[in-house]
């Protein structure tokens, strides 16, 4: 069986029990390169292949399941973060499919969890933001339209864009164009839970500026939003005031 396990967003032990106790009995792991912390790599048991994905194609992904499932073997495919989001795996579900292999997911944490964790903040403040549109800019890999940069900018909710570290100075015109002022407050966060963490604070007109003064080119995530600085309004759940289904508030008659 092949188990889609997500790694989490860097730091070794940041994965799920799960996912470590797969790892741990995996006849074969395909990690995800560059991408994943090689330290969850020394939970792999003796004798165990290991294959580094980063110059592989879809072909020799699947063919290297394929080998290892004819065995009776079990494989892990290690993907950073969680799987679902940028992890490229619905395509090789549907190869597996294909093939009849039976194969199961294992959720990570993502790298934007773990972001907010390095910034210290909420994505979702009462009276500030209450959704986070998680996207990415065009590069050489187009988006479909209405969901470029721009578009999402224009609902002025808290954004995270992955994939992005490369194209600052487009990415910074894009939110702009879309409406978010010059001075709205903005973090590079590189390489989130992972010993070499850092975080710069800027604003959007300045990210490109920000992120080649301290020498970031990719492995970043891109914050933008005033959850980063603004007042915001007191949870009415926590509200002594606030009647709810567990507790009797003062505004109860």
């Amino acid at each position: 069986m092949i188990h889609f396990v997500g790694a989490g967003p860097g730091a070794a032990d940041l994965i799920t029990v799960r996912g470590k106790t797969l790892l741990e009995t995996a006849d074969q792991i395909i990690y995800a390169g560059s991408l994943v912390n090689p330290d969850l790599l020394q939970y792999a048991k003796a004798g165990c292949r290991i294959l580094d994905s980063a110059s592989m194609t879809l072909e020799e992904v699947i063919a290297a399941m394929k080998e290892y499932e004819a065995k009776g073997a079990m494989t892990v495919r290690l993907h950073t973060g969680d799987p679902s989001i940028y992890g490229a795996i619905r395509e090789q579900m549907d190869e597996l499919d294909k093939a009849g292999i039976a194969y199961a997911c294992v959720p990570g944490v993502s790298s934007f969890c773990a972001a907010a964790a390095a910034v210290q903040k909420e994505y979702t403040l009462p009276g500030i933001s209450q959704s986070v549109i998680i996207t990415r800019m065009e590069g050489r890999t187009g988006v479909p339209e209405h969901q470029k940069i721009a578009d999402y900018a224009a609902h002025g909710a808290t954004m995270v864009i992955f994939l992005s570290a490369g194209l600052l100075e487009k990415l910074e015109t894009e939110l702009q164009r879309g409406g978010y002022a010059a001075a709205t407050p903005a973090a590079i966060v590189y390489k989130a839970s992972w010993p070499d963490e850092k975080v710069c604070y800027c604003t959007v007109d300045t990210l490109a500026q920000t992120a080649a003064a301290n020498g970031i080119s990719r492995t970043a995530l891109i914050l933008v939003g005033h959850f980063l600085d603004g007042a915001y309004e007191r949870s009415r759940l926590y509200d002594p005031a606030f009647t709810h289904g567990y507790r009797q508030g003062k505004d109860a008659k």
